[in-house]
């Protein structure tokens, strides 16, 4: 097996069992959010379709309440600055 591919089911892992964002998961596999991305919308898809599925469904909820939490991170900068 690949090293892509070895990394591409460590992410997937570790988003089932945490549900962190891309961004988490980026910071850390110590790789770009693009690189994140690309593994867990084309490369899993090809090495495990099932998993592909769940995987989507865990992005798509984070993508359905980012604007809660933009919101969240802006309110918390704006409290440190005061």
């Amino acid at each position: 097996m690949s090293k892509i591919n070895e990394r591409v089911l460590k992410e997937t892992e570790f988003i089932l069992k945490t549900g962190h964002t891309i961004r988490e998961i980026a910071a850390q596999f110590h790789v770009s959010k693009s690189t994140v991305h690309k593994d867990l919308h084309e490369r899993l898809e090809q090495i495990d379709k099932d998993r592909f599925q769940q995987v989507t469904e865990i992005m798509k909820y984070h993508t359905d309440i980012r604007h809660i939490r933009g919101g969240e991170s802006t309110k918390k900068k704006y409290l440190k600055e005061a």
